[in-house]
């Protein structure tokens, strides 16, 4: 008699059908998770394919070609596919290798995309930074659709922030996402500016996909959003000394070139 996860036909994966390729079926289609066999839309899941050297490969944005397996966007649900060998089942084939790393390749992968959405986003003009600009667009009739501060920036700049935010919504504070996963320097690579500290994504199509992708990364690393005090200053750790962009617009602060989130990219006055 056969027995549920021991790779039999009543196996987690069994049953579970795979895609037909990235371009298949109905936009929107929902697919069928092969760890929990829940059916979800595909903004909730991971893809995954097998590689011409028979190595399961994240495709994050649901593009490369062959069958692919879905799998709910969480840590767990790709640890326990890998434990499970339930990549082998679903692809039906014991070459299919999924190394003991996957869920950490997949949240580096996740973290990635977030930073290219937040590049695209800027690119589309959705993207304000500097102190001073923020709290202008968090005090703005639009207001913002998040804010975003780094991960090491300083924590009393961070307090400011949060307080404008208190000031502009008050109680409904709680509808403004603030990302805060993203270092000083990958907020810089993702930008195109030196030294950014605060940043905020305004109304746009750029907005809403950055947000989009934001929101499979925490889900995939089990982390809700917040609105409260982000990152290490909230739980107490240490931070970067770093110069948050209000101290070094005051008078006499010393100035490095390129140095100084100001909104403005690289090389433009």
């Amino acid at each position: 008699m056969s027995r549920a996860g021991t790779g039999t036909a009543e196996g987690p994966a069994e049953g579970v059908p795979l895609d037909a390729g990235p371009l298949s079926g109905r936009h929107g289609a929902e697919r069928t998770c092969i760890v929990t066999r829940r059916a979800q839309p595909p903004a909730n899941m991971v893809r995954f394919v097998l590689g011409p050297d028979g190595r399961v490969v994240t495709d994050l944005r649901a593009r490369l070609p062959g069958r692919g397996a879905w799998i709910t966007a969480s840590r767990e649900a790709v640890a326990e596919a890998v434990r499970k060998r339930l990549f082998q089942r679903a692809f039906k084939t014991k070459d299919a290798a999924a190394e003991a790393d996957l869920p950490e390749r997949v949240a580096a992968g996740l973290r990635d995309d977030l930073r290219q959405g937040l590049a695209l986003a800027n690119k589309a003009g959705c993207v304000v930074a500097g102190f001073a600009k923020v709290e202008a667009a968090i005090g703005d009739r639009t207001g913002v659709a998040a804010v975003i501060q780094a991960a090491d920036g300083s924590p009393d700049g961070r307090r400011k922030i949060v307080a404008a935010l208190h000031r502009r919504h008050g109680d409904a504070i709680s509808r403004v996402p603030i990302i805060d996963d993203l270092s000083n320097e990958e907020l810089d690579m993702a930008l195109g500016r030196d030294h950014v500290i605060h940043a905020a994504l305004v109304a746009g199509v750029g907005a809403a996909g950055c947000l989009s992708r934001w929101r499979r990364y925490r889900s995939f690393q089990g982390v809700a959003a917040t609105t409260e005090e982000p990152g290490p200053a909230r739980d107490g750790e240490t931070v970067s000394p770093l110069l948050d962009d209000d101290v070094t617009d005051l008078t006499g602060t010393p100035q490095v070139a390129g140095s100084r989130d100001d909104g403005n990219p690289q090389g433009l006055g």
